[in-house]
């Protein structure tokens, strides 16, 4: 077993610069795009008779950082992986950096949540190796530092933890001093000071004028780094807009019962143009305006049928039920 002092541990510290030295180290993009950072228009992506993407059109601008959410099998990964140039179109118009997807590489930052590693090489080895497809691109041991990995381990990238080989393929994603950054749940499996010091990396790229595309199930991610929120359904885009416009828009009633409760029944008695969705076992969600009438109509069914709540809460949605709410 190694000791705690082996080179084949990651022992080096997450790294805490100053404002001023972070921003040293994390230098604006070449060009700034006269254009949307990333243009979709019409978007189709289809497996045989499944159509897992349905028509989208959305952009992305310099220095924003635009989240892409919802439920699994939404369309999230397939609409992400053909704005990297790793999956065919179906039909639709795509634009990175003003070119069709791979033809702008060497601007273009990319992390995906699973492959993309060289299981028997060492972190140091296998940047290294990438660096040589960027003749602009970063020094390896600084992009190994910024992310809290030792240059010098010896470990081999598949005994690395999930969340170690997270920080190494974000360093990889930073080798071309990208102007555009896709992200795809880059803080998974991260323990949480891993997690903050590539959440602050992130934000200090926004604030150097990079363009981050952003995928990810954790909502504490959207709510900290999200300038703009795409909220994908089906395939479709349901809403679009910052934390506080979706959520600003989407006033609601919640209540928390037993599960599987009769909602077409309480549906019935309420105004036309309402509805009542489990979002999870045993969670409820009222959509429409909560006025008090609608409130009582619920209080007094539950009352007539003698079911306990636990609580009930009057305001607007939070992100979870933004992105799950509506989905049966």
């Amino acid at each position: 077993m190694r000791s705690a002092a082996s080179p084949g541990n990651f022992t080096t510290p997450l790294l805490r610069y100053s404002p001023k030295a972070r921003n040293s180290r994390i230098s604006a993009p070449r060009r700034l795009p006269q254009v949307s950072a990333l243009e979709v228009e019409d978007l189709r992506i289809t497996y045989g008779e499944i159509e897992a993407v349905r028509g989208i059109s959305f952009s992305a601008q310099a220095g924003e950082v635009t989240s892409i959410v919802g439920p699994n099998g939404a369309g999230k990964t397939s609409t992400l992986e053909a704005c990297t140039g790793i999956r065919p179109v179906t039909t639709g118009v795509i634009r990175v950096l003003g070119l069709p997807p791979g033809e702008r590489s060497a601007r273009v930052g990319t992390m995906l949540q699973s492959g993309g590693l060289y299981p028997t090489s060492r972190p140091l080895e296998w940047l290294t190796h990438l660096a040589k497809l960027y003749p602009d691109g970063r020094d390896p041991r600084e992009l190994l530092e910024l992310v809290g990995i030792s240059p010098d381990s010896r470990t081999t990238t598949r005994r690395m933890s999930g969340g170690e080989q997270q920080r190494l393929k974000f360093a990889a994603a930073l080798l071309p001093r990208p102007d555009l950054l896709f992200l795809d749940e880059p803080t998974a499996g991260m323990d949480p000071q891993a997690r903050r010091n590539l959440i602050e990396v992130i934000g200090e790229l926004r604030s150097a004028g990079v363009a981050v595309v952003l995928t990810t199930h954790l909502l504490a991610d959207i709510e900290e780094l999200a300038d703009k929120i795409i909220v994908l359904r089906r395939g479709e885009i349901e809403r679009v807009g910052t934390l506080a416009e979706l959520r600003g828009e989407s006033s609601s009633l919640s209540f928390d019962s037993v599960p599987d409760l009769d909602v077409a029944e309480i549906i019935r008695r309420l105004p036309v143009g309402y509805d009542v969705v489990e979002t999870h076992a045993g969670s409820y969600v009222v959509e429409g305006e909560p006025s008090p009438s609608v409130l009582a109509t619920i209080t007094s069914w539950l009352a007539e049928h003698d079911v306990a709540t636990t609580g009930i809460r009057v305001g607007r949605l939070s992100l979870e039920e933004l992105i799950i709410g509506e989905e049966s």
